[in-house]
């Protein structure tokens, strides 16, 4: 590939050369002679009229990155953090089971299949943040500081202070940190609406641990839907940004911050040229909910979407495929109280245009509970107006299993949706959407899939609270991970 690239490189450049030097050389004064007659020049026909070339588009001017850095980066943070997490994978050095998979959460990668091991281990990490009130409010990313004990923020003046996490949310990696000092320097907020594919911006963070770097580059895309994100229409960027650059701002070419970088596509768990941002506006919102009550909800409408192909829609009667087509609609949710139906099309919601599934489950998991949305459905090829209350997103809490006797197995789960299990490979089972206490000890991940509890396949909740009910001291729970099963002991006593 390299090869190929250099070469179609030099045969440009020689090209390049070539047009020069013909523009350059003069024709001999022979050559240039021309005897034509007048009359034999009015006989040859006019040549064909051609369209006007198109007005050069006004030169971009390059933003002042220096001035930014300048006046924005005392107030970017470093943030250390230190604690115990269970051993997992993630935390081994050897290759997992599925190293083709190109996303990666800074700091976390994407664990593969490995047994367990029992217990948890000390770990430190370091990632970025901005503070963005002088009272000591400090936005990062929910996986920088997850298990966490001690969290230390890290000035450009070298002033270090012990920070409080007053409250994160996994569904937008969205958290908040809290310092005891006054008078600290700001970054100025931006509108992620307002820039465009194309328009310059700039990183700074601490990379592996370098403090106050540096990178620039354009936006990439705009309204990405990512892997277990529904809730968040990332910034694309290809802005150079690496671990350790987590949770820091991502500047438009005036300086403002419109979005937290958050993740990466690599293959190699390095900068491969794609970094993806959580929009500020959607963490503006997280911070409120944070500082107001100290945690967050989120909406639930209720239905499983997908996103519509040209046939699909041909057949459903549309003209393009734009639109999140309803495949099933959960009982007893906002959906089911509104008579929504498998195979409606959400065309727009609010009047903002649908053009995929991920577009509806940013703009409701970023509503709150009780929101009336108006949706503009496509149903037995005619449009129409549907006003739904949003529902409430069941938080990790309300979905854990706990025991008759209060103590908690540590578990958040929740059953597969029809696509999910399909996805899978199971037939049934229960998706771990958070694991703590004992389930995390013994090595339980989220992204895990329960299919068995004690040798007795689960399908809900309220099995696993059956079982637990007994008050086993131990139990086994049967696990698929990455394709594969394995039974895992959970001590209970």
């Amino acid at each position: 590939m390299k090869r190929t690239l250099i070469a179609t490189a030099c045969t440009l450049a020689l090209l390049g050369s070539a047009s020069t030097m013909a523009g350059a050389w003069s024709l001999p004064a022979w050559l240039q002679k021309n005897d034509t007659t007048t009359v034999a020049q009015a006989s040859t026909p006019a040549p064909a009229a051609t369209a006007a070339p198109a007005a050069p588009l006004p030169a971009a001017t390059v933003p002042n990155y220096r001035a930014i850095v300048q006046t924005y980066g005392p107030a970017v943070v470093g943030v250390t953090v230190s604690g115990r997490r269970n051993a997992s994978a993630e935390d081994s050095d050897g290759p997992s089971a599925d190293d083709s998979d190109p996303f990666f959460r800074f700091f976390r990668g994407v664990p593969g299949l490995r047994m367990p091991p029992q217990g948890s281990v000390p770990f430190r990490g370091q990632g970025s943040g901005f503070i963005v009130s002088s009272d000591g409010l400090i936005l990062t990313n929910a996986h920088v500081v997850r298990d966490a004990k001690v969290v230390t923020v890290k000035l450009s003046d070298r002033r270090e202070f012990n920070a409080k996490v007053l409250g994160s949310d996994t569904a937008t990696d969205v958290a908040v940190l809290k310092v005891d000092a006054k008078g600290l320097p700001t970054v100025a907020l931006g509108d992620p609406k307002a820039t465009q594919v194309g328009d310059f911006v700039l990183a700074i963070g601490a990379p592996y641990g370098f403090e106050q770097t540096a990178t620039q580059g354009i936006v990439s895309a705009k309204g990405r839907s990512l892997p277990g994100d529904s809730y968040v229409p990332f910034i694309q960027t290809d802005a150079a940004v690496n671990p350790g650059n987590s949770g820091g701002p991502l500047f438009d070419a005036g300086g403002r911050v419109i979005g937290i970088n958050a993740q990466i596509y690599s293959r190699s768990g390095g900068f491969q040229g794609l970094a993806f941002a959580i929009p500020v506006d959607v963490a503006l919102r997280v911070k409120d909910q944070i500082v107001a009550h100290g945690h967050v909800d989120h909406a639930r409408l209720g239905v499983v979407l997908q996103d519509l192909s040209a046939p699909l829609a041909e057949s459903f009667g549309l003209k393009s495929p734009d639109g999140a087509l309803i495949s099933s609609v959960a009982p007893s949710t906002a959906a089911a109280r509104a008579e929504l139906k498998a195979g409606d099309v959400i065309t727009a919601v609010d009047g903002q245009v649908v053009h995929t599934a991920g577009d509806v489950s940013s703009r409701v998991g970023q509503a709150t509970p009780g929101e009336r949305v108006t949706l503009t459905v496509w149903r037995d090829k005619s449009r129409r107006e549907i006003t739904v209350a949003l529902g409430k997103a069941q938080t990790d809490k309300e979905e854990a299993v706990a025991q008759g006797d209060g103590d908690s197995l540590g578990l958040a789960v929740r059953p597969l949706a029809r696509n999910e299990l399909g996805r899978v490979g199971a037939d049934h089972g229960l998706l771990v959407e958070g694991a703590s206490g004992p389930a995390a000890e013994a090595g339980i991940n989220p992204g895990d899939v329960l299919l068995a509890l004690n040798g007795k396949p689960v399908n809900s909740v309220e099995q696993v609270r059956q079982v637990l009910k007994q008050h086993p001291r131990h139990v086994a729970l049967l696990i698929q991970r990455d394709g594969q099963q394995i039974f895992v002991p959970v001590d209970l006593g």
